[in-house]
């Protein structure tokens, strides 16, 4: 991994250019990204548009739209690369794991049968299959780029 920004991954993204950000959906109240740092190709991030790191501080519409947004990248991911399964988490505080603890996001991971996500644990690299350029490429056609607002 790069060093740490000094300014949010997330909110950042939304003023970047899709392609360069990896955007791939701007919804109304939340987005969906792919990880720059991903453990497996199709490692998005899924995350609120407002800059809030707790989990209980989103109102009633963001939670819904999150919970939506979540469900239809699903679909998508399976549209796009016919996994075996999938890992959904999110890391809440840095005790807990997060990287970027200050803005709330979802990790969504494809999983395939003999992946090789392991390879991050037992030898500190990442093997992937495509480049972050042609994740993007696969999957903005399926999520359309919308823009809700």
């Amino acid at each position: 991994m790069g060093p740490k920004a000094k300014t949010c991954i997330f909110c950042d993204a939304l003023d970047m250019d899709p392609e360069e950000a990896g955007l791939l959906f701007r919804g109304e109240r939340c987005f969906v990204m792919l990880n720059k740092y991903p453990y497996i190709n199709g490692h998005l991030l899924i995350s609120p548009r407002r800059h809030v790191s707790q989990l209980e501080d989103l109102d009633a519409e963001e939670t819904a739209e999150l919970m939506e947004t979540v469900r239809d990248s699903v679909r998508r991911l399976k549209e796009a690369y016919g996994p075996d399964g999938l890992n959904l988490g999110m890391n809440l505080g840095k005790v807990a794991g997060a990287g970027v603890e200050e803005h709330l996001h979802f990790h969504l991971l494809p999983r395939w049968n003999g992946d090789n996500n392991f390879m991050a644990v037992l030898a500190e690299t990442r093997v992937l299959s495509e480049s972050l350029a042609d994740t993007w490429k696969t999957l903005s056609p399926i999520f359309g780029q919308l823009e809700e607002a």
